[in-house]
């Protein structure tokens, strides 16, 4: 283990801090400073090294964390990332993107803080990746098997690469004009800088996956015609549907899907030009929904010098501690306050909105809102409690009800079940022979590590499908449920 008596020693959390809210409302760079190896090497040495690490079960990719954290307060950083890459593709995206339940599962986290898991991962492959310790993976033979994956979010990314090393020759498909899904034009730069996507890609590419940007497969290619191109096909293309609300003035100029906000300026901080581009500037925006995405959005219009930002959630606010009925070692429902949320902004609960409100030129002036109230376990606004919210600005960050799969089933009449996602069997396979799906586009919207996991577990049953048998591992099923959410 790593320091026997680190967990005595050391009692409290250390995090890097973040920047100056003054600060960093100037720019698009990530909000974290940089951290201190001092207080890296004692966080990892609170790690107990526990007979039965429940943290490897917090995380659907099985990460072998006792053994890394054991590594990086030992010093030993190159052989840290090679445990680290053992189980994960890609540790410099979940570290900064996932909500760590492998935390919230940690044995240590009873009755202290929770080891610092997830900024010893970062740590970890950002030292990597500065010391030239990620290198390509070449396979040594090839099988001469092809394989389409479309879509290149941390799903498809994963199959892609465990694919290809395993001698397949592997095409990545991707609708937008950047390879990267999700991770490319969803996640803002302040969150994640698309310098960590681009270094990973660059060793994709040495691997030998190829890339297909701009190829919107249903459209520009059938699914029948893919399908009869290459030996399998992988369907990653996420739960990109998003969710509506379907009140008076829905329609008007000024309401729109929170994707739609954030893709774009993603897109113009990558340096395009983006005609009508959607702004905050000098605007009162109101952003609907209380989770990543919605956080997502309050951090940009904040950096776009929003004039108010409000943020309404239509349930209870969580508390700050464990619920009951999350006992450890679930992933329980806390109120967080991420950096988006401290750079400016109201945050209000049991809000229901009734209405979008138009001014006298037909643009969205306000929305009206009433509390909500709980009857026979639904949510309803509460008579009487109707007010208004100035908006120029509405953003809907509701999340997502499935993936875009018109053209799919129609052409490969796969089924999708009750919550619109493909419908796939125990080897990840759809109901069309050699197709097969990963991620959110199977599983519905999900976190990060399941995508990542998925996304491997599918290789492996291609790779299974292709040659027989494989040696890739599959680190879950599609029934898995873990810990995590």
């Amino acid at each position: 283990m790593a320091d026997p008596k680190g967990f005595l020693k050391t009692t409290d959390r250390e995090l890097p801090a973040r920047r100056p809210v003054s600060i960093r409302l100037m720019d698009w760079k990530e909000v974290y400073e940089a951290g201190d190896s001092a207080v890296l090497k004692r966080q990892a040495g609170r790690c107990m090294d526990c007979g039965v690490p429940f943290c490897h079960q917090g995380c659907p990719l099985g990460n072998l964390i006792p053994e890394w954290n054991d590594l990086t307060w030992r010093g030993e950083g190159r052989q840290a990332i090679e445990r680290l890459h053992a189980t994960n593709n890609f540790p410099e995206f979940t570290g900064r993107l996932c909500p760590a339940p492998c935390e919230s599962a940690c044995v240590l986290g009873i009755n202290q803080p929770a080891v610092t898991i997830k900024q010893v991962e970062v740590s970890i492959v950002d030292q990597a990746f500065a010391e030239g310790w990620v290198t390509p993976q070449p396979p040594g033979r090839l099988t001469g098997k092809t394989i389409a994956v479309v879509g290149s979010g941390p799903a498809g990314l994963a199959a892609a690469q465990q694919l290809t090393r395993a001698g397949h020759t592997v095409a990545v498909f991707e609708r937008d004009d950047r390879i990267g899904g999700l991770l490319r034009y969803g996640i803002p730069d302040f969150k994640m800088e698309k310098k960590h996507l681009d270094l990973r890609l660059s060793q994709m590419t040495a691997e030998g996956t190829r890339f297909r940007a701009g190829v919107n497969i249903g459209v520009d290619i059938t699914w029948t015609d893919l399908r009869a191109r290459y030996d399998a096909v992988v369907i990653a293309t996420g739960a990109m549907v998003p969710r509506d609300l379907p009140i008076p003035g829905r329609d008007l100029p000024g309401v729109h899907f929170a994707m739609e906000y954030l893709v774009q300026q993603n897109k113009v901080g990558a340096g395009d030009t983006v005609d009508n581009q959607i702004l905050a500037e000098g605007k009162h925006v109101v952003v609907l929904g209380g989770g990543d995405t919605g956080a997502d959005c309050i951090g940009t219009a904040n950096r776009q010098l929003a004039a108010s930002v409000t943020n309404l959630a239509i349930g209870k606010q969580p508390g700050d501690s464990r619920p009951e009925h999350q006992p450890w070692p679930m992933s329980p429902t806390l109120f967080e306050v991420s950096s988006a949320h401290e750079e400016g902004g109201t945050r209000e609960y049991l809000a229901s909105t009734i209405e979008f409100l138009a001014n006298d030129a037909g643009e969205v002036r306000a929305i009206r809102v009433a509390e909500t109230e709980y009857l026979d376990g639904r949510r309803v606004p509460k008579a009487g409690t109707e007010r208004e919210i100035p908006a120029d600005l509405v953003l809907l960050a509701l999340g997502f009800t499935g993936p875009d799969s018109t053209e799919l089933t129609h052409e490969l009449h796969v089924p999708l079940d009750d919550r619109s996602n493909v419908v796939r069997d125990s080897d990840y396979q759809t109901s069309h022979e050699g197709v097969f799906v990963a991620g959110d586009a199977g599983r519905g919207q999900s976190l990060i590590v399941w995508a990542i996991a998925e996304g491997r577990a599918a290789a492996a049953a291609v790779d299974r499908y292709l040659e027989g048998e494989t040696q890739l591992p599959a680190p879950v099923k599609p029934t898995d449920h873990s810990f995590a959410i």
